[in-house]
């Protein structure tokens, strides 16, 4: 189990994410060995609110080739949280 704070990296703020606050539906960057426990865990304790539902993804990294050299951009996780009720403010980060 990992703890609240080493679970979440960071929110993802985009122009498509943000659109999805209205639905109080979150995007959060998270550590590649969180599970949907964990996630939701770890937002209802740092932000104090209660969690419906979590989907996670794992986006793999790609090959790129810079000056004839060829290496791999790292590989990540990412979780969609839908609140129930609640809302969540980033003044103070995480």
């Amino acid at each position: 189990m990992i703890s609240a704070y080493d679970c979440l990296l960071f929110p993802v703020m985009t122009e498509k994410t943000s659109n999805t606050v209205k639905d109080s539906v979150y995007v959060f960057k998270i550590n590649l060995n969180a599970t949907k426990s964990d996630v939701k865990m770890a937002v209802e304790k740092v932000f104090k609110v209660k969690v419906a539902k979590v989907n996670l993804f794992n986006r793999k990294g790609k090959r790129r080739t810079f000056r004839g050299r060829v290496g791999e951009k790292e590989s990540s996780k990412f979780a969609i949280v839908s609140l129930s009720e609640g809302s969540i403010n980033f003044e103070g980060g995480i």
